[in-house]
């Protein structure tokens, strides 16, 4: 009975990441700004991160934890170099 709640929760868990990146997706594209496309592609990559994450934990892999931290490290510096360049017009000085 618990290993098909646990499967259930997971399959629920991984249509909420794809909404979320679906959302993250429609805030890149539609704007208006350039800090809501920022916060959109922070959305995107968490999501994204999250949904390899659960996928990791329903196959049983350890390889997509290690694709998960590879992703959280790109987003993270993408964010940063973005939110760089747009109060300083440039990222390296």
């Amino acid at each position: 009975m618990s290993g098909a709640v646990f499967y259930w929760a997971l399959v629920l868990a991984q249509l909420f990441l794809a909404a979320a990146g679906l959302i993250g997706v429609w805030r890149i594209a539609k704007g208006p700004r350039a800090q809501d496309r920022i916060l959109g592609l922070d959305t995107l990559y968490q999501a994204g991160m999250l949904l390899v994450v659960a996928f990791g934990v329903r196959t049983g892999t350890q390889q997509y934890f290690y694709a998960a931290v590879m992703i959280g490290m790109l987003g993270f510096t993408s964010s940063v170099a973005l939110a760089k360049f747009l109060m300083r017009g440039e990222v390296i000085e």
